[in-house]
């Protein structure tokens, strides 16, 4: 029978599992030209921990089991868990507007918390990082939670949104009297035996990656800088390591005290209207969710600046898959890793939703037109033979493949692979296309083009 509360302990002797687990890491990383990475799997009975490379490509620090890596949107799960607590505790309703709480928030008085949560509430991306740099949450919220720039009415569409987060960690802050890091260690990491670890942190208590971009031009990998705002760090700040994120996702799916059953099933329970398109097949509360296998696996993806970290669960067998790298490469390692665990231990791990299109590629020339998300601008033009092709931004256009249903395929302009992009939205009152859904972010149409 599982110990309810924490995952077995890493076996100190080599296993022939762990040691293929290490040589595909080992040569993947290779590969893809990651520095370092680390793979965690828990298999209902044990955990395999594997670790390659290094930390840092500058100083050569090597890269342990103990490393922390920026989790990028990782985090959120960690945000999210904190709001579920002190609901469960009973300091907050789920259901209540967010605006009770944050004075922020009071041009949108029909957002809950549980829109927050579950990207449900219509709210725009936010800005960027590095125009959020020396803004306060106050005016960032003030500045990002208008009227104006709502998306949809809460709780009838999905939109993925830092802001929603930054307000979540506010939230969180207002309850407990706590700063948002102070309160994540006290009511999550240190419950879970995970060492605090942050973006900024001056003297971190543990080592720490860094992130790396590949320079082209000449082939090497150099460190990345990490720019996430201070006010972002809800939805962003945390660093942590495979097995951090093992403890997490036993915690998510009711194996660990730490969490509640009841709690952990609520945030697993797949929230109406939130269709996260590309992202995940469905969204609970702060948790991304997979169908496989008749299954429903949870977790969540995450990048920062030249990381790439993932977690998988799954409710059913207590199975637990987590991965890190530190360099953009390494989420296509990370799909290519998931693939081989079926063939070393025969789980198969979701890396992407359940893909199913509506039909056959059609013209769709009504969807031509200027789409926005808060400062965001997608525009989608048709060629001179009538393809559809998306601008973010003014950046090179990329060809899009509509179908019947309105979902839509991005295509590699230098491969010409198609990956699944979004969907395009009808007004229900007019049916014209108002919208579009491109990687779980909406746009709200702005004019033609």
């Amino acid at each position: 029978m599982l110990n309810p509360t924490a995952a077995p302990a890493v076996p100190r002797q080599p296993s022939p599992l762990r040691e293929e687990l290490q040589n595909r890491l080992d040569s993947l990383a290779r590969a893809h030209r990651v520095p370092g990475a680390q793979l965690a799997v828990h298999t209902g009975a044990q955990t395999l921990s594997v670790h390659t490379g290094t930390a840092d490509a500058l100083t050569g620090t090597p890269f342990t089991g103990d490393t922390a890596v920026p989790m990028g949107s990782v985090t959120k799960l960690g945000t999210a868990a904190a709001v579920l607590l002190l609901a469960d505790d009973g300091d907050l309703d789920l259901d209540e507007p967010a605006c009770e709480l944050l004075p922020e928030l009071r041009a949108l008085p029909e957002v809950t918390i549980r829109h927050l949560l579950s990207h449900t509430a219509g709210l725009p991306t936010g800005p960027d990082s590095d125009s959020a740099a020396g803004t306060t949450v106050t005016r960032y919220l003030s500045a990002v939670c208008t009227a104006q720039s709502a998306l949809f009415p809460p709780g009838t569409g999905f939109s993925y949104s830092n802001a929603g987060y930054v307000a979540a960690g506010r939230l969180v802050s207002e309850v407990t009297g706590m700063t948002w890091r102070e309160a994540l260690r006290v009511l999550l990491l240190e419950p879970l035996d995970i060492v605090p670890a942050f973006l900024g942190d001056a003297a971190p208590a543990r080592p720490v990656a860094t992130g790396h971009a590949l320079n082209t031009a000449t082939g090497l990998v150099r460190p990345a800088h990490q720019n996430l705002a201070p006010v972002e760090a809800p939805a962003g700040a945390l660093l942590a390591s495979a097995e951090d994120l093992t403890a997490l996702g036993r915690a998510l799916i009711g194996r660990s005290t730490v969490l509640p059953a009841s709690v952990a099933a609520r945030m697993r329970r797949p929230e109406p209207a939130a269709d996260p398109g590309a992202l995940a097949d469905s969204w609970g509360l702060g948790l991304a969710l997979f169908r496989q296998d008749g299954r429903t696996w949870c977790g969540h993806d995450g990048n920062a600046q030249g990381t790439s970290c993932h977690l998988r669960a799954d409710p059913d067998s207590g199975v637990v898959v987590a991965f890190t790298g530190n360099a953009g490469g390494a989420t296509a390692l990370w799909r290519d890793l998931a693939a081989d665990l079926v063939r070393l231990t025969g789980i198969r791990v979701p890396t992407t939703p359940a893909v199913t299109r509506g039909g056959p590629a059609v013209p769709l020339p009504e969807c031509a037109g200027t789409y926005r998300n808060g400062g965001t601008e997608y525009a989608v033009k048709l060629d001179g033979d009538g393809t559809p092709t998306l601008s973010v931004d003014g950046d090179y256009p990329i060809p899009l493949v509509c179908y019947p249903d309105l979902s839509c395929d991005l295509v590699d302009p230098a491969t010409g692979r198609h990956e699944p992009g979004g969907r395009f939205h009808r007004d229900p009152a007019t049916g014209t296309i108002d919208r579009l859904q491109i990687s779980g972010r909406t746009a709200r149409r702005a004019g033609t083009v």
